[in-house]
């Protein structure tokens, strides 16, 4: 094995761990690995290296962002190994890109505020991706983004139009009709027509997001989040007491619901 062991790596040395790695003599789980079988590696990385933002762990980010940038490594090295690109063309072609988009800092272009930024960008963008409508923006937006992240940046998207979806009132009208037409009953079509309500009330709520300058992603994940302290602050509580959840009645179940989802605590 020709590997310099050192105090101190850096990306040559990650580059030729990955090539050791997946070499005739290498690791026999790495050496096999395709695209589509670590395919959700890579998912599960970037989740990673967001919950370290979100916990403000400078140490946990770190390892994350190696891990991360593991799985930018070892998919470059699949391609390598088939001939199409390397590692080096991967850099070259984000400098590149980054370069070329940002024409206020390597160019001439005059852009001195954020928004005039994004509207050079999102022109540069249109043009090197030959996106002729917005409707062609709109369809260029990942469908294996969570559904959330995706709904936003489609109505981000769609804003720029001109259509007018920018008032924030009326959406919530929006909302609240919709909620009203949701049935209770339980049947195969009153699920489909159930289904459809809360699909657009979940649109709706993605444009009113963007127009209030909030980030869904993080609101719901934060409130999911403040739910499990809740729902367990609660379960100990009664367990401290020598209860069990599943042991009370109905009326008290209710009560420890109606604390749990509406974000408060008797403790």
């Amino acid at each position: 094995m020709d590997f310099e062991f050192k105090e101190r790596y850096d990306i040559g040395d990650l580059l030729k761990i990955m090539e050791i790695l997946r070499s005739e003599n290498g690791c026999p789980w790495d050496k096999v690995q395709t695209h589509e079988s670590i395919r959700t590696d890579l998912i599960e990385e970037a989740y990673e290296v967001c919950e370290g933002i979100d916990a403000d762990s400078p140490e946990m980010l770190r390892e994350e962002l190696g891990d991360l940038l593991m799985q930018v490594v070892f998919h470059s090295q699949i391609e390598t190994e088939r001939g199409n690109f390397d590692f080096g063309d991967v850099c070259n072609d984000i400098c590149r890109k980054l370069v070329y988009r940002h024409p206020h800092v390597f160019g001439t272009v005059k852009a001195d505020t954020e928004e005039e930024v994004l509207k050079n960008w999102d022109a540069l963008k249109k043009e090197s991706k030959h996106q002729e409508t917005f409707a062609d923006t709109l369809e260029s937006v990942p469908k294996t983004f969570p559904a959330l992240l995706r709904g936003e940046k489609i109505c981000r998207r769609a804003s720029r139009s001109g259509m007018p979806i920018n008032d924030a009132d009326s959406f919530i009208d929006k909302i609240k009709s919709a909620l009203d037409s949701l049935e209770t009953a339980a049947s195969d079509e009153k699920i489909a027509h159930n289904q459809q309500i809360l699909g657009d009330i979940l649109l709706c709520f993605c444009n009113l997001d963007r127009i209030l300058k909030t980030d869904g992603e993080k609101a719901l994940t934060y409130s999911t989040n403040g739910f499990i302290m809740r729902f367990r602050a609660i379960e100990n509580e009664v367990v401290k007491n020598g209860g069990s959840l599943d042991k009370l009645s109905d009326e008290e179940l209710s009560r420890l619901a109606e604390q749990v989802f509406s974000g408060q605590s008797d403790r």
